[in-house]
């Protein structure tokens, strides 16, 4: 995040690129209050990445485009190393092109250090089901 938007070590602000169904679960635990802000952020302030290709930087694991390439992974014949793969992870279009990212709509999440008054769009207040 320091290297690409200049966030000045601030800690991320976690956003989505589409608005969620905020009525499904897995944002937060059942009858918790929470707000979801509308913003407009300019392009330079927010990282965007893939949110399926993350858990390849969670789970710190190799993020593969193609079946073959895993393989040669699994092997040790690649010269490219796990960590130089997670940078995969902000190349949306390379991915949502591979066979292994392919499946489906891609969800795109991003960072932010910090949302200005100015930016806010809409506030929406609500109870987690």
């Amino acid at each position: 995040m320091d290297k690409r938007i200049n966030n000045n070590g601030l800690m991320p602000i976690w956003l989505w690129a589409t608005k969620p169904k905020l009525s499904e679960e897995g944002h937060f635990n059942k009858g918790t209050k929470a707000v979801c802000l509308t913003v407009e952020i300019p392009e330079n302030k927010v990282l965007l990445s893939d949110f399926d290709a993350w858990h390849c930087v969670l789970n710190d694991g190799f993020c593969t485009i193609s079946e073959e390439e895993d393989s040669l992974f699994d092997q040790g014949k690649l010269t490219i190393t796990k960590e130089q793969s997670w940078e995969r992870i902000f190349h949306l279009a390379k991915l949502r092109n591979s066979e292994m990212w392919n499946n489906g709509d891609q969800i795109v999440q991003g960072v932010t250090s910090v949302i200005q008054k100015e930016q806010i769009l809409n506030i929406e207040y609500f109870i987690a089901n």
